[in-house]
């Protein structure tokens, strides 16, 4: 979505106490990160945002804080602030941080719910038989976040939200591969299965493997960009 379209969807903050907190307006721009409603590489506007969200610049500044430590936005000097793009270093640390809570989610996760994760497969199939990639990588989106609610922590949660959003900056990198959206849609299903029937020990173990091959695919795939 431009930016242009997008100011005129953001909430205003309409004097509530909370949304004069630059935490308030960070979550608000990481969500439509995670959305993909903002790309790589888009300027954000103080001056735009802070009037279409009702909120000081210092407030807003706040917010860039946020999501500059979280590494969904680039601040250049004498340019502005930017949407990421991230690159290998920050795959790695994007798969280092799920490998240690998604397998252990599949495993321990006291509040799995198969029947909304069997859901989302519903609709990613229906993206693939489309071949919508967009819808694809929402549908894979909500699959990883329906995964790590099961652990049932507000934290993770929260933690999960921060990598989904480098995520999504991640999976625009892939929009000239389609099959890596497309065969994690039978890998979701495939671990649903073992869940179904489960076996949540080996859906841990492939979910691990999983996580390894979109790790290295992403890596190859960014690797061969910059060579080029």
């Amino acid at each position: 979505m431009p930016v242009n379209a997008l100011l005129s969807s953001l909430p205003l903050a309409e004097g509530s106490t909370h949304a004069h907190t630059g935490a308030w307006v960070a979550a608000v721009l990481r969500s439509r990160i995670a959305e993909g409603q903002l790309l790589p590489g888009a300027k954000l506007s103080e001056q735009a945002l802070s009037a279409a969200m009702g909120v000081s610049r210092n407030t807003l500044r706040e917010a860039f804080a946020v999501l500059d430590h979280e590494l969904v936005i680039t601040r250049i000097p004498n340019r502005g602030v930017f949407v990421s793009s991230p690159g290998p270093e920050g795959v790695r640390e994007i798969y280092a941080v799920r490998r240690m809570i998604e397998p252990a989610a599949v495993l321990w996760g006291p509040d799995l719910d198969v029947a909304a994760l069997a859901a989302i497969i519903v609709d990613a199939r229906a993206a693939l038989e489309e071949g919508n990639i967009a819808k694809m990588a929402d549908a894979n989106q909500c699959f990883h976040e329906e995964l790590v609610r099961a652990t049932g922590s507000v934290h993770l949660q929260e933690l999960m939200t921060k990598v989904l959003a480098q995520m999504r900056l991640v999976f625009h990198a892939m929009g000239d591969a389609p099959d890596f959206h497309s065969h994690y849609v039978e890998l979701n299903a495939a671990l649903v299965e073992l869940l179904q029937s489960g076996k949540r020990e080996q859906a841990a173990e492939e979910m691990r493997g999983y996580l390894d091959r979109a790790e290295a695919e992403l890596l190859s795939h960014l690797g061969d960009s910059e060579g080029n």
